[in-house]
């Protein structure tokens, strides 16, 4: 049986990315499909996740009921996708800052060996495109802070694209995952390691969205500043 691929797009406010963004991730392999997870977007973004999946088999879309944070949106899409037998998942944002093009490279190298493919902006350099000096500095020392306090092996731990393999997600409790912001994917490598699996960085270009808005807030980098605490101390009292 040929193995299925599913990324997973968390959306509130996409409306002017989902239409292009869709079928430019499902020409990069057969094989990939695309889960939206809506967060009951105002701007009509649901609506047209259900348009594309009545016009195109390999798209789905899991519809909530209130914004929620990418954190459970992530989750919830694991959960589907578990129950209906995906072989890897994808964290993908819908703006474009991840470009599709990337997700073979991505795909290559859990074919090589790892169990979560990172892709990274910090691996070969700064790689980031039009962001603002003082987000980029940000991004930037909050990966070495997270790196200092976890551990990790990364050089970019917060970044949010991913492929797992399935017996990752299998393997880490979900419903015990507490971070809801940036620093889920903190969380989600950490978690990952603790349980022996191996992560591989593949160095990406990233390039701030063109089109809607940021969901970065003040709440978001607040998450994480204490959050990778948390992490260090639950795995010295062998609490995760």
């Amino acid at each position: 049986m040929a193995e299925r691929y599913l990324v997973i797009l968390p959306t509130y406010n996409e409306s002017e990315n989902l239409p292009r963004i869709v079928p430019s991730i499902l020409e990069q392999d057969p094989r990939l499909e695309v889960l939206v997870v809506d967060d009951n977007s105002p701007d009509g973004t649901g609506r047209l996740a259900t348009d594309l999946a009545g016009l195109n088999p390999r798209v789905h879309v899991l519809h909530r009921s209130q914004k929620q944070g990418l954190g459970r949106a992530y989750l919830a899409g694991f959960a589907w996708g578990l129950e209906r037998g995906y072989d890897r998942m994808f964290e993908m944002d819908a703006d474009f800052s991840h470009a599709p093009k990337f997700l073979p490279d991505l795909l290559k190298a859990v074919d090589e060996g790892a169990d979560i493919a990172l892709g990274s902006r910090y691996k070969t350099g700064v790689n980031v495109i039009n962001w603002p000096m003082s987000r980029l500095l940000l991004s930037y020392f909050a990966n070495v802070y997270a790196r200092w306090i976890t551990g990790l092996p990364l050089t970019d731990s917060t970044g949010g694209f991913k492929c797992f393999r399935k017996e990752v997600l299998a393997a880490i409790p979900l419903p015990q995952v507490r971070s809801n912001g940036y620093s889920f994917q903190i969380e989600m490598s950490f978690r990952a390691q603790h349980k022996g699996f191996k992560l591989v960085e593949v160095p990406i270009v990233f390039v701030d969205r063109t089109e809607g808005t940021s969901k970065m807030n003040k709440g978001i980098v607040w998450e994480a500043v204490w959050m990778v605490w948390w992490l260090r101390i639950a795995r010295l009292f062998g609490r995760l």
